[in-house]
């Protein structure tokens, strides 16, 4: 069994253990052998008066966990992701073009004026001098044209519901706070879930003092629309009380259980559960030994590892998705299970990132191998998967004729992310230039090694945005709309230029 050196452990060797009074000390032998063993760390018992007895311990530089997992789960870097079943060179089912929703950001009040949500008042002079500057500057307004942001969200314009600064600025110069009064196209790609798209566009639309269209965002689950197609009834789970309930709903899936539902029909599924009166006023029992589930989605992180797990394992091993069953062949009658997403890691409020769908797949993944000897397959949509990037592009394109009224892809995508195994790899894999932030999950000096940002690495988004935009608009372009300066009729001091 492999073990462990002593240069892993950052010491030159270990000391001698004593193993009793008159005798001889050991020979140091070779940590992680069976034989060695882990020294106490001190803690002021070192004299002979000692409670404490020392035992010699063994230790693996493989978990047991280890044997169970796919080489997929466990590769530090995406670049083997070819070779996956869900990966790219795979497609999953994706909506089609063009969205069910499409909200503008205009809206017309009683009195038929327009208005912008969270923005300032519409100003029909200010529309005219911007198609002006845009007529005067026509080269560089169709650069602006051909190129587009692509954000993550958590880590690089909000830490959890908290503004990071230069995410509203940066948002602000692209709808329209620029020398040419242009908004430059972007869209929303992240892999945070667990409510539907409206409300998260609001909440995100109040932090962001900008207004965001469901139009141009996009959740890890938001592609999974596509499998209400496919499945009539589905266990969802993940997410904050039954809002994925609802984002499954919305979706259009005809038949949806959630793990309260079963818990409520026999709580001896879960054991060690703390069901309340309130979860089983609001769930919806049925008798599952009579009903068949056809696959599982996983919508967003888990609030209860362990009912959730036993649930999902009860299902994949059950026969044909029949809660009570277990079935003969593994494999053959065993239903599909999707994920939203794989990162394994989400940058929080929390200091340190906290873990996320990822940790919870692998350990789905190495509980069925254990149980059942066999691989647990499975599909994984979000980023870096090909299906959310090809969806992405549908997105932008659609994003583009709202504001352009060209239904085209603009030719210079930017990627702006805060994890490299998610935002940047998957962003590489597809050919879009990558600008890594130091705002979340990456707190590392240069480049990422494994997933190296194609376009660099940069302190916040700000940087990366203005960037990339003085590479494609030039090195001397404004990131601020003088409408002053512009107008014929004025000074720059505002003073009306007729006598």
């Amino acid at each position: 069994m492999p073990a462990f050196e002593d240069a892993d452990f950052g010491v030159a060797g270990a000391a001698p253990t004593k193993t009793g009074e008159g005798q001889k000390e050991e020979a140091q032998l070779p940590v992680g052998s069976h034989t060695s063993t882990l020294s106490i760390p001190a803690d002021g018992h070192q004299n002979g008066d000692s409670n404490t007895i020392e035992v010699p311990a063994t230790r693996s530089a493989i978990s047991d966990a280890s044997a169970y997992m796919h080489n997929l789960s466990l590769s530090p870097s995406m670049k083997d992701r070819r070779g996956s079943r869900n990966s790219f060179g795979t497609s999953l089912p994706i909506p089609k073009s063009k969205r069910q929703s499409r909200l503008s950001s205009v809206r017309y009040a009683d009195d038929g004026r327009p208005a912008r949500p969270g923005m300032p008042p519409i100003q029909a002079s200010r529309d005219i001098l911007a198609a002006q500057m845009q007529d005067l500057s026509s080269e560089t307004v169709k650069k602006a044209k051909d190129m587009a942001f692509v954000f993550d969200i958590d880590g690089v314009l909000v830490h959890g519901d908290r503004l990071i600064p230069e995410g509203q600025r940066v948002l602000e110069i692209l709808n329209g706070d620029n020398e040419l009064g242009i908004k430059i196209p972007h869209i929303f790609l992240t892999n945070g879930s667990g409510k539907p798209e409206k409300p998260r566009c609001e909440q995100l639309s109040k932090i962001l003092s900008n207004p965001i269209s469901t139009d141009q965002f996009i959740q890890s689950h938001t592609p999974m629309r596509a499998l209400a197609e496919y499945y009539k009834t589905v266990l969802v789970v993940g997410g904050e009380g039954y809002k994925c309930r609802e984002v499954a709903e919305q979706y259009g899936f005809e038949d949806i259980v959630v793990p309260n539902d079963i818990v409520a029909w026999d709580p001896t599924i879960a054991p060690y559960r703390v069901f309340t009166e309130e979860e089983r006023a609001t769930s919806r029992p049925r008798d599952f030994s009579q009903t068949n589930i056809n696959a599982i989605m996983v919508f967003s992180d888990s609030r209860d590892y362990a009912t959730d797990m036993q649930i999902i394992m009860d299902l994949l091993r059950s026969e044909n998705g029949r809660i009570g069953t277990l079935a003969k062949d593994p494999v053959a009658t065993r239903i599909p299970i999707y994920f939203s997403q794989g990162d394994m890691l989400c940058p929080t409020e929390h200091p340190i990132p906290r873990m996320s769908q990822g940790t919870f797949r692998i350990g789905l993944e190495a509980m069925y191998k254990a149980l059942s000897g066999v691989d647990l397959e499975r599909v994984v949509y979000g980023k870096p998967e090909l299906a959310t990037y090809k969806y992405a592009d549908e997105v932008i394109s659609s994003w583009m004729e709202q504001i352009h009224d060209d239904e085209r892809l603009p030719s210079n995508v930017y990627m702006i992310g805060d994890n490299p195994a998610s935002d940047i790899i998957g962003g590489n894999m597809y050919g879009w230039n990558t600008c890594l932030v130091r705002t979340g999950v990456y707190q590392g000096e240069g480049n990422d090694k494994e997933n190296p940002a194609s376009f660099g690495v940069f302190k916040n988004v700000y940087e990366a945005v203005t960037t990339a935009m003085k590479k494609q608009l030039g090195e001397d372009f404004q990131f601020k709309f003088d409408q002053n300066s512009i107008n014929p009729v004025l000074h720059g001091a505002g003073v009306s230029a007729i006598e």
